[in-house]
């Protein structure tokens, strides 16, 4: 996508785009799909004023995703909840983007978590920080403007490490939550906090959850992860010392090493849980066994797409 921020400013030219966006509707934290859940519906302009004029659907607010490198097609989110639980009564269904991330395109995945982070952030902040006044969508949702004071209010993004933990036999250490099911485990994450960087998080974050030092930080890539308003930055470091893993007890209640041919044989077995395909998590232990003899021939770790 190319968010063509300079659009954003002109509240004419927004309109116009309106009237021929594709638009994904975002209601009550859930996205509308298809009926197998398995594809966002677009909905055009046309179709959101015969919803609003049900009288089953409040205006809501309109936020301007971007346009399409491909083809300059725009798209919008649309914001808006029922104005009263209507169920099974819904002109579409609607999911949320942890139900459907692993089956959508790449493509209704940059747009869903797009408009879902921005959606969080507009429900949440509806009155100035400075000031208490009521707030108001500008810029095409980009920013929040202060009725009173007209102070710009920006959205937030809080930055977290996830980071894959190897040690010398280029095995994975993985931890297990308590509110996970029986068999799952993940990579270990937590947030930054004020005055530290990326590299002292990494470190911080495993030794506090699984009780090992880490070194050889190196960064993979990073994913926006709006569950509110989060994007996680992936890392890998190396361990010196994998005897003395162990589970704090609190956020993580289980630790396990695996070499290769152990996680492929517990995901098969389906005693191991994997993180689902639309995680980070799950790309970096996807790439790690790809780099082994193991994943000859296409071969590939079974995992579901169960979050709790």
């Amino acid at each position: 996508m190319d968010r063509a921020g300079e659009l954003r400013s002109n509240p004419t030219t927004l309109d116009q785009l309106w009237q021929r966006a594709k638009i994904i509707h975002i209601t009550n934290g859930r996205l509308a799909v298809n009926e197998d859940a398995t594809a966002l519906i677009l909905l055009s302009a046309d179709q959101i004023a015969t919803l609003i004029s049900t009288g089953k659907y409040k205006v809501g607010e309109k936020y301007f995703i971007g346009l399409s490198a491909e083809d300059k097609q725009p798209y919008f989110a649309w914001h808006a909840n029922p104005v009263e639980e209507i169920g099974d009564e819904a002109p579409i269904g609607y999911s949320t983007l942890r139900e459907i991330g692993g089956f959508i395109t790449e493509f209704e995945m940059e747009i869903a978590l797009h408009g879902t982070a921005l959606a969080n952030w507009h429900r949440s902040h509806t009155h100035c920080a400075r000031c208490g006044a009521s707030t108001s969508v500008a810029l095409g949702g980009s920013i929040r403007r202060c009725d009173k004071d007209q102070s710009e209010h920006y959205p937030r993004t809080d930055s977290a490490v996830i980071v894959l933990v190897r040690d010398s036999q280029d095995r994975i250490l993985l931890g297990h939550q308590p509110i996970w099911p029986e068999g799952r485990f993940s990579c270990f994450a937590g947030f930054l906090e004020p005055g530290e960087t990326f590299e002292q998080c990494v470190q911080r974050e495993v030794f506090e959850e699984s009780g090992v030092t880490v070194r050889e930080i190196n960064y993979l890539g990073s994913q926006p992860w709006p569950f509110p308003a989060s994007i996680m930055i992936s890392f890998d470091a190396i361990t010196d010392s994998p005897e003395s893993a162990k589970p704090d007890g609190e956020e993580i209640t289980e630790v396990i090493w695996l070499s290769r041919a152990e996680a492929k044989a517990q995901s098969d077995a389906g005693t191991l849980l994997l993180p689902p395909s639309m995680s980070v998590a799950r790309k970096m232990i996807d790439r790690w066994f790809a780099e082994g003899v193991e994943a000859k021939g296409g071969v590939t770790l079974l995992g579901g797409q169960v979050w709790r």
